[in-house]
């Protein structure tokens, strides 16, 4: 029978060779740089949308994730507390849900406006987590720049679209939280491999006939495979590593930089014009980030 495996209370009690080159490299920027590529894949991801649907991607690339994760990482599928397994499973659930309910806000409204409601999510983290003024100064720039990315006054937008982003707010809510509560449980990656492959689980039946579709046509088998490395092998390996070395509270304020990286990607790639709300929207939210990062 396999002993048990002890939960890590403290991360310097994780070995650092398990985490691999990662652990080198600035906390604040695999954040930052996972956030570029979640956004660039989800705008590649909107191109799927129309043969699958939002749920059929969601399966595509938590299902890939948990493969790729597994392969590199070999977690072990036994011999862990009952903590362990209960925590895998919330955090699978939260993952899937977080996905799934992003994908349709932006299959409904467009995707700089799903991801500036959806910040209200790691902005309320962070003033939950806070305990000094100048924190809470950076959050209102944060939070003007962000009701200056979203053209809420002068775009008709869909109003499940916009309630599904509320809710998409929620889980983000709860994905830094258990990300952060999770990541020191186990060494190095063990604990994210096991949970995509709960999240594939808890995606298989919303998008499994959408994910059939997608497959079935060898043109898009490629666009797939860019949509699940940029949209989960990526931002997910990143996220987890640098969790580690960062606060809940930090790592929520970080991820201000999101409104304004979904705002450029969305005028590079999808050719979306930006007026001058945007530009100093951009401004205000990379200069709020900038500080936190100091700081934190």
């Amino acid at each position: 029978m396999i002993p048990p495996v002890e939960i890590v209370d403290n991360v310097a009690d994780i070995p650092v060779q398990s985490m691999g080159f990662m652990t080198r490299i600035p906390p604040w920027s695999l954040v930052v740089f996972g956030i570029i590529s979640v956004q660039i894949g989800a705008a590649f991801a909107k191109s799927l949308f129309d043969v699958s649907g939002p749920a059929g991607v969601v399966f595509i690339r938590t299902f890939l994730a948990a493969v790729f994760f597994t392969l590199i990482w070999r977690p072990r599928l036994r011999g862990y507390t009952r903590r362990v397994y209960v925590s895998m499973l919330i955090y699978g659930t939260v993952i899937a849900c977080n996905m799934l309910l992003f994908y349709t806000a932006i299959n409904l409204i467009p995707l700089g406006v799903a991801v500036a409601i959806a910040f209200i999510g790691p902005l309320v983290v962070a003033v939950v987590g806070s305990r000094k003024l100048m924190d809470f100064v950076w959050v209102a720039v944060a939070a003007i720049g962000i009701l200056l990315l979203s053209p809420l006054t002068n775009t008709s937008l869909n109003v499940p679209g916009v309630m599904v982003a509320f809710m998409t707010a929620g889980a983000w809510a709860l994905y830094i939280i258990f990300t952060k509560r999770v990541s020191t449980m186990l060494e190095g990656h063990t604990t994210l491999a096991l949970s995509m492959c709960l999240a594939a689980l808890v995606a298989f039946p919303f998008g499994a006939a959408g994910a059939v579709k997608v497959l079935a046509n060898p043109q898009l088998i490629l666009l797939v495979l860019v949509v699940a490395l940029l949209s989960s092998v990526i931002p997910f390996a990143m996220d987890f590593t640098a969790v580690k070395r960062l606060t809940s509270r930090v790592f929520g304020l970080l991820a201000s930089v999101e409104p304004a990286v979904s705002a450029i990607i969305g005028f590079v790639v999808l050719h979306e014009a930006l007026g001058w709300r945007e530009v100093i929207g951009i401004g205000l939210v990379t200069v709020a980030a900038i500080a936190t990062t100091r700081e934190g």
